[in-house]
């Protein structure tokens, strides 16, 4: 019989993986991953586990809201680093150190971006003959810049509308001249050649606030008006309320009150009016609050004046702090409706401060109103730094008002300007008559605090295609206004109208602005620095008036600025918009 060579070894084989089978039953070792020692008579056994890694994350579309493909930029030495990942929407939080990597390679996330921004029409450039006159209301609100920060931070350039360029302006306190005559404020303004533009010129207006010491400081009675519902249970929300409270409760003298109104599905008193001196317990009914319910911001704006009013302290400061992302959905709760409300409680000559916390839902819009319609202010807090920042480095100028419904108005010479525009105030604009009515409503200037205005002007004389042409018109004489102004060494008037705290008779200071202009190079660094950061946020509004700007000319701008607390800040965010730009 003929042996069958294949066979056999098959059999042979067969009866070899069935050994090895039943010795693998018998001794299983298990080592490390990262160690394994094999051995030629020992099996290793695959590590057990219970779940299945996670599934990678799916991106869906969110109806009538932006979903963005973003990247994270982590961070180093608190701004600015290399390392990259992408990310879907908006940004959950501002903790950078959290964001790790996993097995070397960046997570992915998602968000909806349901945040809301008003829109902006940016200033155009009007005739000095046709439109002498431009007037606006001055305000101390700063809230677009840390917001901006916040978001370039977390990995993509903001959304045109959320950049209010004099709000990123006046982020910054800048050494103008303490008043020192009888007024509390004190104006300066240069003319300067333009950066952007060799043919144009800019006028920088200066306002310095009266700095008051602390300790010189009228009692205040303060109301502490805190969302606390669902949308604001999150660690950069209401956690984050608590930790800038605190910092504010710190600086509180004994002659001062604190009274803390919630509100969630409805509101509610956490606690009556209580002296500052009693700290623990003012700080222990703080630490009770917990998120959850709707949005009854409206019923908890009423319920806050009511005992700010019943408390009031005449010729202290009375004033309503809110802290909120904005989202109010119970009760009053259009723009429209919270702009009524807040008109009829400013009446009582409470005043109002508007914080806003938290990403991703914020109310941009909403808080804009507040703030504008209720005599106060609007900042954004986005981490501590910026809280210790608005409520005790800046706590004078956030806390207590040295003049209300303050309004500027410059009548422009035609004979030294041919055409103006006002960079930024684009929400604060007035009509020319609202200057001398002291019932219009205006902004207000905080103890301490500087504002400042920039105006780009084409020169009488020089031709320009950004400033728009209408036909001559058909039915007058006269169809357009032959004024060529007066060679009187005038560029223009500066007039200045502001109330005291608890006045209803406004003051008017007057100053007039000279023809010459000096050289970018002959500047103080403070203008300098000025121009440098309405630039950036023309850039990033993608400005229509931005003719010959870089990002290496507004780095020249600003980085000599040393006075300025914050610049090095600011030049880090400049070169981190090159970063986001390009990809």
């Amino acid at each position: 019989m003929k042996f069958n060579t294949s066979l056999l070894y098959l059999t042979l084989l067969c009866i070899c993986m069935t050994m090895l089978a039943c010795k693998s039953n018998d001794q299983v070792i298990k080592t490390p991953n990262d160690a394994l020692i094999l051995d030629n008579d020992i099996d290793v056994a695959p590590p057990k586990t219970s779940n299945p890694p996670p599934p990678p994350p799916v991106i869906q579309e969110v109806k009538e809201e932006r979903i963005v493909e973003e990247e994270i930029v982590f961070t180093n030495q608190d701004m600015i680093s290399a390392s990259k990942a992408k990310r879907v929407g908006s940004p959950a939080a501002n903790n950078f150190e959290s964001r790790a990597f996993h097995n070397g390679m960046p997570h992915k996330h998602q968000y909806q971006n349901n945040e809301e921004y008003g829109k902006i029409v940016e200033n155009s450039f009007k005739s000095a003959t046709e439109e002498p006159l431009s007037t606006f209301s001055l305000d101390v609100d700063r809230a677009s810049y840390s917001n901006v920060r916040r978001m370039m931070m977390d990995g993509y350039l903001p959304p045109v509308d959320a950049v209010r360029i004099e709000e990123m302006i006046n982020y910054f306190n800048y050494p103008y001249a303490q008043p020192d005559g009888k007024h509390p404020i004190e104006m300066t303004s240069i003319l300067s050649e333009c950066p952007w533009n060799e043919k144009h010129q800019i006028i920088h207006v200066g306002i310095q606030g009266k700095k008051i010491e602390t300790e010189n400081l009228p009692p205040s009675n303060l109301v502490f008006l805190l969302d606390v519902s669902g949308s604001m249970n999150q660690a950069n929300k209401l956690p984050l309320v608590k930790s800038a409270f605190k910092l504010l409760l710190d600086q509180l003298r004994p002659e001062d009150k604190v009274a803390i109104v919630t509100y969630a599905g409805n509101a509610g008193v956490v606690l009556e009016s209580t002296p500052a001196s009693e700290k623990e317990k003012i700080w222990t009914a703080m630490k009770s609050l917990r998120p959850g319910g709707s949005t009854a911001g409206g019923q908890g704006i009423i319920t806050a004046y009511d005992i700010a009013k019943s408390n009031f302290i005449k010729g202290g400061n009375n004033r309503v702090i809110l802290a909120t992302d904005g989202d109010f959905n119970v009760g009053v709760s259009s723009a429209e409706g919270l702009e009524s409300l807040i008109e009829e409680k400013r009446k009582t000559n409470i005043f109002l401060s508007v914080m806003g916390f938290g990403t991703g839902n914020y109310k941009d819009h909403r808080m804009q109103v507040l703030a504008n319609k209720g005599n106060g202010n609007h900042s954004y807090i986005d981490n501590m730094l910026e809280a210790q920042k608005t409520l005790v480095n800046e706590f004078g100028g956030s806390m207590f008002t040295i003049a209300k419904d303050v309004k500027i108005q410059i009548e422009f010479n035609p004979a030294y300007v041919g055409a103006y525009r006002l960079i930024g105030y684009e929400n604060r604009l007035l009509n020319k008559e609202d200057f001398n009515d002291d019932t219009k409503d205006a902004g207000e200037i905080g103890s301490g605090i500087s504002m400042t205005a920039l105006y780009e002007i084409i020169p009488a004389g020089v031709e320009s295609n950004l400033l728009a042409s209408v036909d001559d018109l058909k039915y007058q004489n006269n169809p357009k206004p032959q004024a060529s102004g007066i060679l009187n060494n005038e560029l223009a008037t500066l007039k200045f109208r502001y109330k005291e705290p608890d006045g209803d008779k406004s003051k008017k200071i007057v100053q007039t602005i000279g023809p010459k202009a000096n050289k970018v190079s002959n500047n103080s660094e403070t203008t300098n620095f000025i121009m440098a950061v309405a630039e950036f946020g023309m850039l990033l509004r993608k400005s229509n008036y931005l003719q010959e700007s870089s990002i290496k000319q507004i780095t020249e701008l600003a980085e000599s600025a040393n006075e300025i607390k914050g610049k090095d800040e600011f030049l880090q965010l400049v070169q981190l918009y090159e970063s986001l730009e390009r990809r």
